[in-house]
C-alpha cells in the first residue's frame, strides 16, 4: 500500500512566503490594467466676497438660505467650459471642491457674515428662526471660447427674497457677472469664475440686505 511522504518542513516554509508573495504579485498586476486608474483630479474652490459699500444698513432679522436651484449640467462638482452655443464640456483632471450649487450655497452665507450687519444667517437645514428665506437659481456658471483669445467666464445668479411664514416673495434680483481671463491655463480660468462670482455675490448680498 503506498504512503503519503510528508513535505520536509523548510519546503513547506518556503510554500507559506512564495504563495503570499505571488497573490500580491498578481493583484499588483491586476491593478494596472483596470480602467479609470491615474492622478486625481485637481481640485479648485472659491472665495467668499469680504468686501461692500459703506452705509449698508443693519439687518435686524434671520436669514436662512437655500441650495441654489440648478440645471444638472451645472449641478455637478465639475467645471463646464463652452465652445459652441449649442455645446456644453467639461475641463479635464479639474474639479470644484463641491457641486457648484451647494459651494455657492456656502460662499452666500460666508459672504453675509462678513459684512458683519446681519444678526444671524445660515444654511436652510440649521435649525435658525428665520424672518427670511434667500432662493437663488443658477443660470449660468462657465467659461466660454467666444472665437480667438482667452475665454470668458460668465455667472449668474437670479435671487428671491422670501418673508417667513408668509412665504411671500417680496423682492426679486438678477446677478450677471462676466470676465475674462487673464490666460489660457485652468489657473487662469478659475481666478476668472473667483472674480465673477466674487461681484455676484457682492451684488446679492448688499440687495438682500437693502430689501426689506
Amino acid at each position: 500500500m503506498s504512503q503519503t511522504r510528508a513535505h520536509p518542513a523548510p519546503f513547506r516554509r518556503l510554500a507559506r512566503w512564495i504563495a503570499p508573495a505571488v497573490a500580491l504579485a498578481l493583484v499588483a498586476g491586476c491593478t494596472t490594467v483596470f480602467p479609470g486608474r491615474g492622478a486625481p483630479p485637481r481640485l479648485f474652490t472659491l472665495t467668499p466676497k469680504s468686501t461692500f459699500e459703506d452705509g449698508l444698513p443693519e439687518a435686524h432679522w434671520q436669514l436662512v438660505i437655500e441650495e441654489p436651484v440648478a440645471a444638472e449640467s451645472l449641478d455637478t462638482s465639475r467645471i463646464a467650459v463652452q465652445h459652441t452655443a449649442l455645446s456644453l464640456q467639461y475641463y479635464k483632471q479639474v474639479r470644484w471642491t463641491e457641486r457648484a450649487p451647494l459651494m455657492i450655497q456656502t460662499l452666500l452665507v460666508e459672504s453675509f457674515e462678513n459684512t458683519g450687519k446681519i444678526v444671524a444667517v445660515g444654511r436652510l437645514s440649521t435649525d435658525l428662526r428665520a424672518d427670511y428665506v434667500l432662493k437663488t437659481d443658477l443660470r449660468e456658471f462657465q467659461a466660454e471660447y467666444q472665437g480667438d483669445g482667452n475665454p470668458i467666464v460668465r455667472v449668474r445668479l437670479i435671487a428671491k427674497l422670501v418673508k417667513l411664514p408668509e412665504r411671500a416673495i417680496i423682492a426679486s434680483h438678477a446677478a450677471e457677472e462676466i470676465v475674462r481671463a487673464k490666460g489660457p491655463d485652468v489657473e487662469d480660468v478659475v481666478a476668472a469664475f473667483d472674480d465673477a462670482l466674487g461681484k455676484v455675490l457682492k451684488s446679492i448680498v448688499e440687495w438682500a440686505l437693502r430689501a426689506p
